[in-house]
């Protein structure tokens, strides 16, 4: 993935993966679609077996969306067809239509949507008065145009009282199946470790709503520890960001070079860290009732892992800069 954060949120939400505080940090976003598309032209001819995707920010509101999302999709990038509409700007409901009929025009297929909980629940969290509304609206708009929508609620003990009625209210609006997923601590998800989602919360729960949480992805604590040894992580994807700060180094690199950096970045972090069975043995609660991601469970105890033993580490897990993923 390479990304520019050039593009604004509207929103100010508790748990922003990249800490949106609203400054822009990313590198010109016309300097950035040409490396681009340099960069996947190298890719198609010398690493096919990688995938290559582009993203621009902090939200999808590109000023010119439309001709953006033309530009994903011309370098099948799968930014291009599947579409994160959260923090978009107000727009009246035929601005939206319009901005929705040429984004499908320019390839888009799916949109997809946050809910944090009940109206004046997700305004709250999103930061901003009338967001909920907003989103349902141009949900609604969404359908009308065409397109695939889907949506994600985060579950946490203060939402899940309202999941229920939230997602009725969805499936309502034509949400076949609104995705439950847990909150991760990246970013500023760190705040909500007060209200983690926990077994005492699921027990709750209708059966057919908790259904709609993947309990082979998220599971207490507990349930981890009683699945040791856990294999090996298989998959790594590379985060390459460009910043005004960077491009020049990176411009000057061939692009062999940029992705050996960040593989070398990767390797340096996760070789100084024990892997999760590790961190479990030191940490670990067999007792532990918080619901977590694998990768959200390793995450969580590497930060205390880095605190306890002082260690200085370029942090790839941080998404603002040039970092990796592994699940």
């Amino acid at each position: 993935m390479l990304q520019t954060l050039c593009v604004p949120c509207a929103c100010h939400c508790r748990y922003c993966l990249l800490s949106w505080n609203g400054k822009t940090p990313g590198l010109d976003y016309e300097q950035s679609a040409a490396y681009a598309k340099a960069f996947h032209q190298w890719i198609s001819r010398e690493r096919p077996g990688l995938t290559f995707h582009f993203s621009f920010g902090y939200s999808m509101d590109h000023p010119q969306l439309p001709r953006a999302v033309a530009f994903l999709n011309s370098i099948g990038s799968v930014t291009g067809k599947y579409l994160q509409l959260d923090g978009m700007a107000f727009r009246s409901p035929g601005e939206m239509a319009a901005l929705l009929n040429e984004l499908r025009e320019n390839g888009a297929e799916s949109l997809n949507f946050t809910f944090y909980g009940l109206p004046a629940y997700h305004d709250t969290f999103a930061g901003r008065r009338g967001d909920f509304q907003f989103m349902l609206s141009t949900l609604g708009l969404a359908r009308t145009a065409g397109f695939q929508v889907t949506a994600g609620i985060p579950l946490t003990r203060e939402s899940a009282p309202q999941a229920e009625e939230l997602v009725s209210l969805l499936r309502g609006a034509g949400v076949e199946r609104p995705r439950l997923f847990i909150p991760h601590e990246e970013g500023r998800g760190a705040s909500l470790s007060g209200i983690r989602f926990s077994t005492r919360d699921a027990e709750g729960l209708p059966p057919a709503l908790l259904s709609l949480l993947n309990q082979n992805i998220y599971q207490p604590e507990s349930q981890w520890m009683g699945q040791r040894p856990l294999p090996p992580e298989e998959n790594r994807a590379l985060l390459i960001s460009l910043t005004p700060d960077n491009f020049s180094r990176y411009q000057a690199m061939d692009f062999a070079a940029v992705i050996a950096e960040a593989e070398a970045l990767d390797e340096a972090y996760y070789s100084a860290l024990p892997d999760l069975n590790g961190l479990l043995s030191l940490y670990g609660d067999p007792q532990g009732t918080g619901y977590y991601s694998r990768r959200d469970l390793t995450h969580h105890y590497q930060k205390r892992y880095i605190r306890e033993h002082a260690l200085n580490l370029y942090d790839v897990t941080d998404e603002r800069q040039t970092g990796s993923r592994r699940d």
